[in-house]
């Protein structure tokens, strides 16, 4: 039976002139082809269901992807679903309390993500992942607390920690932030295995020297290995100097043994340019070891003081260079966690791809629109209220949210000339959502000025 459906399948897909049509008894089972796109799903005159896909692939391309699924199990379902978030949060709340279905020998490894604000962290494990879970901009403090992604192929589960960009007391308290941002990286961390440090490379004046609250986070910590990946390095033109950012944030040590860079001869006509970049100007806040984040109490007065004069850490277990956009990229750091992975129960089941809600998913991707289509503060500003989730007459999810402005330009901004910026957030991240939840979603938003 599993084969004729998949001759079906296969031989539907290669027809340009008519939607595919898949037979199945189960919803579940047919519903794992519709991984990308919107696509409308209803119940036929017959047992099966009929699906008209927002875009047709070929056979060859169809079999990629029905080769990279996970075997079927033993009950005699065809193919276990990809990794998704159920849009019921019950559903998701007996998901994350389902008994992990490990092999014998099973593997799992913990990843804290950590780093300066702004660093990749969220885009990394999206990618990671295979699919965007977390929300990602541009601005400052997207991730506002910690977020779990599980991994799993095979035997082996990582379970990626991705944490808020490591900051201080004195600028949560003159932006009114969470607190979360100051709790969550530190508490992240104790439980991790391993601790991979983002360093934006793009960033000319942060490259050449590691966040002071990134520092004293290794220096609590030096019993966790941890490995630094250099992100964004597609923004560096000058691929040279990436090796003389590696030599200064890993102070030339890297797994207990001294770099050696042989230094490239250039021909007379060549550009001179300084051998680092000017340092960044001065800043207006500057804060002393007294005003981080973490427990103080922990680290003397005297190791605090050489860490701000430290300009790296070199402990590093491994160097990355990467940039989080690009798959192949990142398929190599997976693979370099995938063989770390040390014998040990799952935490999770299979099917497991966040222990986020799929409220709490909702609200981050509207937050992410936010951020990246409004002006300076005016989306830290914004809140949300959930008005409507449920089910529609056709098979979708509806979702009605509330924009709650705090004046009346920020309203104004949110909804844009004709309401076409809110009607563009609407739509972008009603797309997002489709790709999460695995079907269509109907996303509504409304604004109105709080009181």
């Amino acid at each position: 039976m599993a084969l004729r459906v998949c001759a079906r399948v296969l031989r539907d897909s290669a027809v340009f002139s008519r939607p595919a049509v898949v037979a199945c008894a189960r919803q579940e089972s047919a519903s794992w082809f519709l991984t990308t796109g919107n696509a409308a799903c209803s119940l036929g005159g017959r047992t099966g269901f009929i699906f008209t896909p927002a875009c047709f692939i070929t056979s060859e391309a169809f079999h990629h992807r029905l080769m990279k699924g996970k075997a079927a199990e033993a009950d005699g379902s065809l193919y276990r679903l990809p990794a998704s978030v159920p849009p019921d949060s019950g559903e998701q709340l007996s998901l994350l309390l389902r008994h992990p279905d490990q092999p014998e020998n099973s593997k799992v490894l913990k990843v804290a993500l950590i780093g300066a604000p702004n660093a990749g962290k969220s885009t990394l494990t999206n990618q990671l992942l295979g699919r965007k879970v977390f929300a990602v901009s541009k601005k400052v403090h997207t991730t506002r607390s910690r977020a779990l992604g599980v991994l799993t192929e095979e035997d082996t589960q990582i379970i990626l920690l991705d944490t808020p960009g490591l900051t201080t007391v004195s600028k949560v308290k003159r932006h009114q932030l969470e607190k979360t941002l100051l709790v969550d990286p530190w508490n992240t961390v104790k439980e991790a295995d391993l601790m991979v440090v983002l360093v934006d490379v793009g960033d000319r004046w942060m490259c050449s020297r590691l966040d002071f609250e990134v520092l004293k986070c290794l220096a609590l910590h030096p019993h966790i290995p941890a490995i630094l990946v250099l992100n964004k390095v597609d923004q560096v033109k000058a691929k040279d100097r990436l090796l003389d950012i590696t030599a200064e944030l890993t102070c030339g040590m890297v797994n207990g043994q001294r770099m050696r860079i042989k230094p490239v001869i250039k021909p007379p006509w060549a550009e001179k340019r300084p051998d680092r970049d000017p340092g960044p100007p001065p800043a207006e806040d500057s804060e002393g070891p007294e005003d981080s984040a973490g427990p103080n109490s922990l680290l003397s007065k005297e190791q605090l003081r050489a860490l701000k004069n430290q300009q790296g850490w070199p402990h590093f277990k491994d160097i990355f260079m990467l940039s989080a956009v690009d798959s192949e990229d990142v398929e190599t750091l997976k693979t370099y966690f995938m063989a770390g992975a040390k014998p040990g129960p799952w935490r999770y089941h299979s099917e497991v791809l966040t222990d986020q809600g799929p409220e709490e998913v909702c609200t981050n991707i509207i937050r992410e629109k936010l951020l990246e289509y409004l002006p300076q503060e005016v989306p830290y500003s914004i809140t949300q209220s959930i008005e409507l989730w449920q089910d529609g007459e056709d098979g979708e999810l509806v979702i009605s949210v509330k924009l709650n402005a705090k004046k009346d330009t920020h309203m104004g901004m949110v909804i844009g000339p004709a309401g076409q910026m809110v009607a563009r957030i609407a739509r972008e991240a009603g797309d997002d959502l489709s790709r999460v939840f695995l079907r269509e979603v109907k996303l509504k938003l409304s604004v109105k000025l709080r009181k």
